[in-house]
């Protein structure tokens, strides 16, 4: 004998549809604003001075990260404000600019950078990425 007190309701599967295809596309514009927002130069520019650091880091994701001694500022009077370092990375699939700043440590050089807004972590750690490296000394 059926409960003739229970109805059963039949499911409403468009709804169900409706409600996948919103949060997918929702996913899906989200994505795509976050690569966009990643990938967008902020700024672009010169720094000058003498690569004291280039290392490769990361456990599963490897970036190249480097410092740059930008050297002290003498005030005139025979003083000199304290050297300042300046934080870079280096594209991992940019190998040539980085085996262009491995042969130039050491030297005085000149690195081309642009700065985006935002870099996801398996790109790098600072938002400063050198596109080019020339010897000044």
């Amino acid at each position: 004998m059926e409960n003739a007190g229970t109805v059963q309701r039949p499911v409403n599967k468009t709804k169900w549809k409706k409600w996948l295809f919103s949060t997918l596309l929702i996913l899906i514009l989200i994505s795509v604003i976050a690569v966009v927002i990643c990938g967008m130069s902020y700024s672009s520019g010169t720094r000058s001075g003498v690569v004291i650091k280039l290392s490769r880091k990361g456990y599963i994701f490897k970036t190249y990260e480097g410092e740059l001694n930008l050297g002290g500022i003498s005030e005139g009077d025979g003083t000199l404000m304290p050297t300042r370092i300046w934080k870079f990375s280096v594209h991992r699939k940019d190998s040539e600019v980085y085996d262009a700043i491995t042969k130039s440590q050491g030297k005085h050089v000149r690195l081309y950078y642009k700065e985006v807004l935002k870099n996801f972590f398996w790109q790098s750690e600072t938002p400063y990425l050198i596109e080019k490296v020339e010897v000044v000394k």
